[in-house]
């Protein structure tokens, strides 16, 4: 446990939270990358801030402590995946909230076993059905190393072993096993035109003209 005295939030709520433009723009980060609340938003984005201030504060040193200072700060981050090997602090002043939340477990376990969304992946990391090495981590918003991202795999129990290699799966495809599925195009099915239906004129009735009635001239009697 840490000192209760000298306890230091890892987080920072927005100085307007309820800022419409702020919240959207929120939601759809939660919406992208599975965050289950705003909390691991914030808590990114302190994160993103105290990388930034440690940039900013070599800036201003001399050449000599900044030779020496920010070599161990591009290091650090390099390898955690934030910046590249060869990064300077100008790429680190760069960094967005996308590129941390890009080196989280739920995000890189999306990628490397084709989750169709961040909740599913989030799932499977819940659930205890990710390994990295020998390890069982259950922590979403855990931040892969880049030399332990090669070493992330199903568990050998894991019921999605048996549903992400299925091609027709819900949640996987078939990049997974790097099936082939035959391309062949379905049987045309050709539909007979329904026979032409001919309606037949309705027959003309021909009303027969009354028969004249001959009248007879009566003869005259004798």
């Amino acid at each position: 446990m840490g000192d209760t005295k000298n306890f230091r939030r890892v987080w920072k709520k927005p100085k307007r939270p309820l800022n419409f433009d702020l919240k959207m723009e929120e939601l759809k980060i939660l919406g992208t990358f599975g965050l289950k609340t705003k909390r691991e938003l914030w808590k990114a984005r302190t994160e993103l801030s105290r990388v930034r201030n440690q940039a900013r504060s070599l800036l201003a040193l001399r050449q000599e402590v900044r030779d020496t200072e920010e070599p161990i700060l591009l290091q650090s981050l390099s390898k955690v995946g934030y910046v590249q090997s060869d990064a300077t602090l100008d790429d680190v002043l760069n960094l967005e909230l996308s590129d941390l939340f890009s080196r989280r477990l739920q995000t890189v376990v999306q990628k490397k076993f084709y989750f169709k969304t961040p909740y599913q992946a989030r799932q499977a990391v819940s659930h205890g059905h990710i390994l990295i090495g020998d390890r069982i981590v259950n922590i979403p918003s855990y931040i892969v190393r880049v030399d332990e991202e090669s070493k992330i795999k199903l568990t050998s129990e894991s019921i999605f072993n048996e549903i992400l290699s299925k091609p027709e799966s819900d949640l996987g495809s078939p990049e997974t096993e790097n099936l082939e599925i035959p391309t062949e195009a379905p049987a045309e099915v050709k539909a007979e035109a329904p026979a032409e239906v001919k309606a037949d004129a309705p027959a003309e009735v021909k009303a027969d003209a009354p028969a004249e009635e001959k009248v007879t001239p009566e003869q005259p009697s004798s």
